[in-house]
């Protein structure tokens, strides 16, 4: 029979699998047919298009850690046989696996799980598929609760959508599957509900894994439901792939902003404020009144008019957005005011119900419909650093990265349908150029459209067809990367959004640009044409950084802390090689001082090599040393963040270099 392998047509006989065609490719785990992963196991069929996957492909490493994900699990049901197993999908560079156990894992239990785990990999296990029917399913996970619910939701059509993050790879898709583990005997010695598919057999696992941590994790995600164990691992094609990314993992540690932002007293998350709401510090505190000047002052170039807006409103606002009830889950539960009782307790006055502000944009639409507007006004951008409060699950809040409060750099353009191509360009074009002024370069694009089945989306088809093409044309024109994020759109419309790589190659989603063309309609937004009609703007949303917090907790990150000399809330530290050089350190200090620079005198009684130290520790951008030659000599000695030293340098050259290393807004 004939399929179409690789691009090319060829001939092979009926019966043929993926395990024999593909035989001579040791590094091919699964196949693609007809766009669809299989098991290189199953029969291909004829007139198929089959390509092979590699092992080192996404779509390769995704089988093997998930294959690994099942070898783990199995492990632990053999160590600890009352664990109920919850979900084990693969994610960005690993995998997990929740279990339902009597108590805690342990670090020495992790070490116990792994060594049970390499003796499984070793006895070359295979995965075996077979198709079962609802009622064969619910028979062989009899003693998995959470799978047999998981099962009820699976046959649920309007309950579908509320599975557990990840359990698509276990129910859904038309067909229920089972996937056996098969010792070399033939046996089933595990069994597990999964979607597959399965690399052919344990031995390509290796030992290039590792079981990381674990954490505590409630079922399907609800603080309601019981709260599970989560075991943590990865896995690689090769232990050098391994290696590499346990050194990339000790780097990120090492730059965690969190343990960074202690160390240089920039910000903390005092309990008593409560979750996600962070404090920043006098030098944190510079360092974000810097970026937040220098994003107004850019916005205020670009055309864009600086507004203000409250914290609270009432609730009937996001209703009017649209915002509730599709986010009330992401806001905070309303506060009830302005009821008054009399002395019976008898509600003599109704109250209402205020929220906290969640986003910026409904009250962005109010300035706009304030007074009638004309095309004349258009576009019209409107700009703020609007603090809004989003009710983060605990779970998820990290640093300055996932928060409760925060500042939006938001904006939004009302313009006609025909400015809105050259907006979303000029959008797209400044939030570039503003990412690279803080040293972020290394950017690809995705686009979020929505999802077709789902009616979290409003607007008509023609309406989304028509936004999403002038994105994705936009979004092409700029060269970069553009990968496609079906079901990702805000519910208003499509958007693309900004991934930008740190320093250690990590992908960060940043600027946000939104096509919007529901709000409009909604809050009768209107402006004049040129014909005297009355017509209805597209509005369209960015956020440059998401939030100062969020970009601040990247920027910490992705300059371990050394953040470029315009940044930085000390960018000179003048020491004395001993106390008699004080006063001419002093007037240097005031030099600089007077000229902007943010210099501080190191006049302590500590020794001077402790200075320097600490210097390094504060990883202050310029340090100034004068001893009796640089006194004598009217200059002062430089050394920089990397070690080196430049001595003798004149005072007016050195003031004059630490200012065009700021002005130059380079490290």
């Amino acid at each position: 029979m004939s399929i179409t392998r690789d691009g090319e047509e060829t001939s092979i006989a009926s019966g043929t699998t993926g395990t024999t065609l593909f035989a001579a490719d040791k590094t091919t785990v699964v196949m693609r047919i007809d766009g669809e992963l299989w098991d290189l196991s199953r029969e291909i069929p004829a007139g198929a298009v089959v390509e092979a996957v590699d092992i080192s492909s996404q779509d390769g490493l995704n089988v093997l850690r998930h294959s690994t994900a099942h070898v783990m699990a199995q492990a632990v049901q053999q160590l600890y046989p009352e664990a109920k197993l919850g979900i084990g999908p693969y994610i960005t560079d690993g995998f997990y696996f929740d279990f339902d156990v009597e108590d805690p894992f342990t670090p020495e239990d992790l070490k116990k799980i792994e060594k049970a785990m390499q003796k499984l990999i070793n006895q070359t296990q295979h995965f075996e598929r077979e198709v079962v029917t609802e009622e064969q399913a619910k028979a062989a996970m009899a003693q998995e609760p959470y799978k047999l619910e998981l099962l009820g939701v699976a046959s649920d059509a309007d309950g579908a959508a509320e599975a557990a993050e990840g359990a698509s790879i276990e129910v859904g898709g038309g067909e229920i599957t089972i996937y056996h583990n098969v010792d070399r005997h033939g046996e089933r010695v595990w069994s597990d509900l999964c979607r597959g598919p399965h690399l052919p057999n344990t031995k390509l696992i290796a030992n290039a894994y590792a079981v990381m941590r674990s954490a505590a994790a409630y079922w399907r995600g609800k603080e309601s439901n019981p709260q599970l164990q989560r075991l943590y691992g990865t896995a690689w094609p090769t232990k050098e792939d391994l290696k590499a990314y346990k050194e990339r993992l000790a780097e990120a540690e090492r730059r965690d902003h969190r343990r960074l932002g202690s160390e240089l007293d920039l910000f903390s998350f005092p309990d008593e404020l409560g979750s996600g709401l962070p404090l920043f510090h006098p030098k944190g505190g510079i360092i974000k009144r810097e970026m937040e000047d220098y994003v107004r002052t850019r916005h205020i170039e670009a055309g864009f008019q600086y507004v203000g807006t409250p914290h609270i409103s009432k609730d009937g606002l996001f209703h009017t957005s649209g915002h509730l009830p599709y986010y009330a889950d992401t806001m905070f539960p309303p506060l009830h005011v302005d009821e008054e009782r009399d002395a019976e307790g008898n509600i003599t006055k109704q109250g209402q119900d205020y929220r906290l502000k969640a986003m910026n944009c409904p009250m962005h639409n109010l300035i706009y419909r304030s007074r009638g507007r004309s095309y004349r006004e258009l576009p019209m951008r409107l700009f703020e650093f609007g603090s809004v409060y989003r009710y983060e699950k605990s779970g998820v809040i990290h640093g300055l990265t996932r928060v409760r409060g925060f500042a939006q750099d938001d904006s939004h353009s009302y313009v006609t349908k025909e400015q809105a191509p050259d907006e979303v360009r000029h959008l797209l074009t400044f939030v570039l150029s503003l990412l690279r002024d803080f040293g972020l370069d290394d950017f690809y694009l995705e686009l979020s459209t929505r999802d077709e089945d789902s009616e979290k989306f409003i607007g008509s088809a023609e309406q989304w067809a028509e936004a999403t093409a002038v994105l994705e044309e936009v979004a092409q024109e700029t060269g970069l990367e553009l990968v496609p994020d079906p079901g990702g759109a805000a519910y208003y419309g499509p958007k693309i959004s900004v991934q930008a790589r740190d320093a250690i190659g990590r992908t960060w989603q940043m600027s946000t640009v939104q096509y919007d063309f529901n709000q409009p309609a909604r809050f009768g937004l209107e402006y004049q044409a040129a014909d005297g009609s009355r017509q209805e703007p597209v509005m369209i949303h960015a956020a440059k950084f998401g939030s100062i917090e969020r970009f601040l907790g990247v920027l910490t990150e992705h300059y371990a802390g050394a953040f470029p000399v315009w940044l930085s809330p000390v960018q000179v530290r003048a020491v004395p090689v001993a106390e008699p050089f004080n006063d001419y350190l002093a007037g240097v200090v005031a030099k600089l001082r007077a000229a902007g620079v943010r210099a501080e005198l190191e006049d302590s009684s500590d020794r001077f090599p402790k200075k320097i130290r600490t210097a390094s520790k504060d990883k202050i951008p310029f340090v100034l040393i004068a001893g009796g030659d640089d006194v004598d000599a009217g200059a002062v000695s430089f050394r920089l963040r990397d070690g080196s030293q430049d001595n003798q340098v004149p005072v007016d050259e050195a003031v004059a270099r630490i200012l065009a290393a700021i002005e130059s807004k380079e490290g």
